[in-house]
């Protein structure tokens, strides 16, 4: 499975892949589809922050 890093790392933090999507302004269903492929670096460290933020936000 792609992109284990971003899943393990929303999971270890509590945060929930729909939050991730809303964050992101698209449909958590649309994020699912992306994870299904590896992404770039880019892409990857913008949701890595976004995982920060929120993971702050539900302490």
């Amino acid at each position: 499975m792609y992109n284990q890093d971003i899943r393990r790392a929303a999971a270890g933090a509590g945060v929930r892949l729909w939050q991730i999507a809303e964050a992101l302004g698209i449909a958590d269903c649309s994020l699912s589809r992306k994870l299904r492929k590896e992404l770039s670096a880019e892409e990857k460290e913008r949701i890595f922050s976004i995982i920060k933020k929120l993971s702050r936000e539900v302490v």
